[in-house]
């Protein structure tokens, strides 16, 4: 899963699942573009600690729910490294509300970042590697809410459905182009965003009786089989999903 002489992108790179994504795609040898939106201290942390690795990085700001940001944003990358062998679509949002009190800047907003913005960024990324006959991999992050129905959780699921048959068409329309497109979909990870809750006993417990693997998954746990995705160990695989869950969705 060696990954020397490659460069990836990857969209809301600079924390949580996006960050381990970045640094494990810098350990298999590839120079990374670290895409945020506000954060840019915690993008500027991450591109640093590529660069402590002995890999290229470089942090690119950029909205990927706006097509113009989208394009500014690929054309400085390309220019940064030369090409683009790797994309991640990871930027993504989640806001829990209940189904009849979601509203529908709540539901816009949602589908524009989790659904929209992988296809602008994809098709963006997907055009320049067809121009210049880049034979590249795309790895969509999406989750275990594309299979199953959550409570107070609508707007994302929905967009997380979407993400399935956004693989799947781009990975029949880009195989000619000898680009692969997969995806994964985390189950519950500790991240900044669940890490407060998580940590309370009697809710982690909870959480934890219901995972066959008797733990709760880790940003690394999704950063490995994106590297592997993304990498010649699949080179036969496209359309794919690959469930990070600890078994919750075999139950």
């Amino acid at each position: 899963m060696q990954l020397a002489g490659r460069v990836a992108l990857v969209t809301g790179g600079g924390r949580s699942i996006g960050r381990a994504i970045v640094l494990a795609l810098a350990d298999a040898g590839a120079d990374v573009a670290v895409n945020y939106v506000a954060r840019a201290d915690a993008a500027a942390a991450v591109v640093a600690s590529v660069q402590a690795k002995g890999r290229r990085a470089v942090a690119v700001p950029g909205d990927t729910t706006d097509r113009a940001a989208v394009e500014r944003m690929v054309d400085e990358v390309w220019t940064a490294f030369g090409r683009i062998d790797i994309l991640v679509n990871n930027a993504g949002i989640v806001k829990p509300v209940p189904f009849l009190e979601t509203t529908e800047e709540v539901w816009d907003r949602t589908i524009a970042v989790d659904l929209k913005g992988y296809f602008l960024v994809g098709q963006a990324v997907a055009r320049r590697m067809v121009q210049h006959a880049v034979r590249g991999a795309i790895v969509n992050v999406s989750s275990t809410f594309e299979q199953i129905a959550i409570p107070n959780f609508t707007s994302y699921a929905a967009a997380k459905g979407g993400v399935s048959m956004l693989t799947k068409q781009m990975a029949l329309e880009l195989a000619p182009h000898g680009i692969r497109v997969n995806r994964v979909c985390p189950g519950l990870i500790e991240t900044d965003i669940n890490r407060d809750r998580l940590a309370n006993p009697e809710y982690r417990a909870y959480r934890v009786a219901g995972i066959p693997l008797g733990r709760i998954g880790t940003p690394d746990d999704v950063a490995g089989m994106v590297v592997c995705l993304a990498s010649d160990a699949s080179q036969y695989v496209t359309g794919a999903a690959v469930f990070i869950d600890g078994g919750v969705t075999a139950i």
